[in-house]
């Protein structure tokens, strides 16, 4: 079964859309729910897209392409190949397992708290890239504030930190303060019930909040100045 599995032939470039998603289905070695859950789409709206009765959307392929590693020329209109060489000039030969989870999310926009925010109709797309651990989520950043670090459009991958923890001074956040939510740099303040909140771009102030009112902390891991969409 394995064999006939890797030896699968991909569908003639005159094929639709359709018949290339049925040959993912296939090569994952998933079911068609399974396959809806990996890409993070509604099973029924697969199954409608697969039978035709709704055409893929832009940002239905670019889900494909970003969970699976699949080419987008490929899915979209049958040229290329299925799976384009890598760095190391090796061809997968079946889709890669899931990474981060990249949700929709601008986490500096909104007051909704961030932990009711991470469901799985946010997530847009998984990233395997060395050094992230695929356990925490991938958000967007907006502003320039964090510029150059942190470019507006930027993604990040944030750690949930408990408000009891040591705080490592001079490390960037995500400070969820009852009133707002910035990524900052947060540095120690002369008033031990203070902490100071920088700015990378040197057009913005510091600011000074209470400790009290920071009612969630995530410690940015990894900043990702990447399209993940384009």
């Amino acid at each position: 079964m394995d064999n006939q599995l890797d030896n699968l032939t991909p569908p003639e470039q005159s094929a639709d859309v359709q018949d290339r998603l049925r040959y993912l289905i296939k090569l994952s070695r998933m079911t068609q729910a399974e396959f809806a859950q990996r890409i993070g789409v509604n099973p029924a709206n697969l199954s409608r897209i697969l039978t035709g009765r709704m055409a893929p959307t832009d940002g239905f392929l670019n889900r494909v392409v970003v969970n699976l590693g699949v080419s987008k020329a490929w899915l979209s209109e049958g040229s290329d190949v299925p799976f384009p060489r890598s760095s190391s000039g090796k061809t997968p030969a079946r889709p890669q397992a899931a990474g981060a989870p990249v949700y929709d999310i601008d986490v500096t926009a909104g007051l909704t708290p961030l932990s009711r925010m991470f469901t799985d109709e946010r997530v847009i797309g998984h990233v395997r890239l060395p050094g992230i651990d695929p356990e925490l989520p991938i958000v967007r950043v907006s502003g320039n504030s964090m510029s150059p670090r942190l470019n507006s459009g930027s993604y990040i991958s944030i750690r949930p930190i408990r408000l009891d923890s040591t705080i490592s001074w001079g490390q960037i956040y995500v400070v969820v303060h009852r009133d707002f939510r910035v990524v900052k740099y947060v540095r120690r303040n002369p008033d031990p019930a203070k902490v100071t909140l920088h700015s990378e771009n040197p057009d913005y102030d510091d600011i000074e909040i209470d400790r009290t009112d920071i009612e969630g902390l995530y410690l940015v891991e990894n900043v990702i100045n990447y399209d993940f969409l384009a």
